[in-house]
């Protein structure tokens, strides 16, 4: 039983909530760039986290070879499946033979494509996701391409009537965002006048930008008071580093385990979805909070996701 690429789209790949508890030996987390869309769908299925495939831009067009459950969920690929639009956001059955096919998305940049049972590749450190850099997990440890027939289970709907839900638990797909940071270990070794300048000019995200990490474009380089050097330190999913030329780099999901530039400030864990669903020229502001205020944000979206898990429960 499998799923036919028909069209593979952009950077579609093998994802789950990626490699946890290895970085010590230099091995990268990776996984979902987008996790609470990730997480949503795979409650929508009602199963703990499997492999589903990630897409970027331009999503892919299968063939479902067996009965499927299906879910999308991330932003709006304007899905048709045979030849009709198709819910996102909700379980839908796709019959032997089906094929679902997904464009482009006008605002947002991820896309997810859940299955029920998860696509069945092999873990490699506990892990389906795909880390194209090293060749390993997912397919083949690479992107999709046309003809590739990835293992899935077939099934049945088990839900009780037609229901769904709005993604009101889910990222911004807006691209012109404020992103919430708490202060990195250089931040007070910058320059007052680079500190004022993070803050209060919005920086464009470069067409560098995959899923490693964005290159931003600013009005004006950032600076530390002094050169110095830095021993490589850990970095993770929101680190901000800057470089000699000055232009800040967000580390994103697939980044390395440590670096050795400056670290101005860190992306709040609530707001990498947003980031997540930024496509390249999209416009960034940065406005700094407190550590226990990321805290708190992150705790009052847990509620709100272990609320929905419930709901979706009581709802079957």
């Amino acid at each position: 039983m499998t799923l036919t690429i028909l069209k593979p789209g952009l950077m579609t790949t093998v994802q789950d909530l990626g490699r946890i508890g290895f970085r010590q030996y230099g091995v990268i987390v990776g996984g979902a760039m987008d996790a609470v869309s990730y997480r949503i769908g795979e409650m929508l299925l009602q199963q703990q986290p499997q492999a589903a495939l990630e897409f970027t831009l331009a999503g892919p067009t299968v063939r479902f070879n067996c009965n499927a459950v299906f879910c999308l969920t991330g932003a709006n690929f304007e899905p048709i499946l045979n030849d009709r639009p198709c819910t996102m956001w909700k379980p839908v059955f796709a019959e032997k033979g089906s094929i679902l096919k997904l464009s482009s998305c006008r605002e947002g940049a991820r896309g997810y494509l859940h299955i029920k049972g998860g696509i069945q590749v092999e873990k490699i450190l506990n892990s389906c996701s795909t880390y194209i850099r090293a060749g390993i997990g997912g397919f083949k440890g690479r992107p999709l391409k046309k003809g590739d027939e990835l293992p899935v289970r077939e099934s049945v709907p088990s839900q009780k009537g037609k229901w769904g839900i709005l993604p009101t638990n889910g990222p911004s797909f807006h691209q012109d965002v404020v992103i919430r940071v708490v202060k990195g270990t250089e931040f007070d070794r910058f320059t007052e006048e680079s500190k004022k300048a993070f803050f209060q000019n919005a920086y464009k995200v470069s067409k560098d930008a995959d899923r490693m990490g964005y290159r931003l474009i600013g009005e004006a380089p950032l600076a530390t008071i002094e050169s110095f050097n830095l021993l490589s330190e850990a970095v993770t999913f929101g680190t901000i580093q800057v470089p000699p030329n000055g232009q800040p780099i967000i580390l994103m999901a697939d980044c390395q385990t440590t670096g050795g530039y400056p670290k101005i400030a860190q992306v709040v864990s609530v707001d990498l979805p947003k980031l997540a669903q930024l496509q390249p020229f999209s416009k960034i502001r940065f406005q700094l909070i407190s550590l226990e205020e990321a805290q708190r944000l992150k705790i009052r979206q847990e509620k709100a996701l272990k609320l929905l898990e419930s709901l979706i429960s009581h709802s079957s």
